[in-house]
């Protein structure tokens, strides 16, 4: 089904939104997925995503409190829609269908 179907980033990012439950917000989940996967996340690649996923439905965000600390900007909040979970429980039933069909002998191998 296309209309499930997420990149590998959009997973990890709309998982780590699940992970941050109420704290998910764009700096919480950058520095989840580079704690998590020791890997590098730009600010750039991660908005877009997340505007993406929400445009597509998978997320829905909301504005916190006015922050002084922040120059008066308020965090923007994310949480996974129904549709979201959907979308990843789809991706979770289609690689474990692909695990499960991987036969023993496929992994079968020597190290030298």
């Amino acid at each position: 089904m296309k209309k499930f179907q997420l990149g590998e980033f959009e997973e990890i990012v709309l998982l780590t939104v699940g992970v941050l439950f109420d704290e998910a917000y764009g700096v919480a989940i950058k520095r989840e997925i580079e704690n998590r996967l020791q890997r590098k996340v730009s600010v750039g690649a991660m908005q877009s995503a997340l505007r993406r996923m929400e445009k597509k439905g998978f997320l829905n965000s909301r504005l916190g409190e006015v922050n002084a600390k922040r120059g008066g900007k308020p965090k923007r909040f994310f949480t996974i829609t129904a549709f979201g979970k959907q979308a990843l429980e789809y991706s979770k039933d289609v690689r474990t269908d692909l695990w499960n069909s991987i036969p023993d002998v496929a992994f079968d191998v020597k190290v030298s």
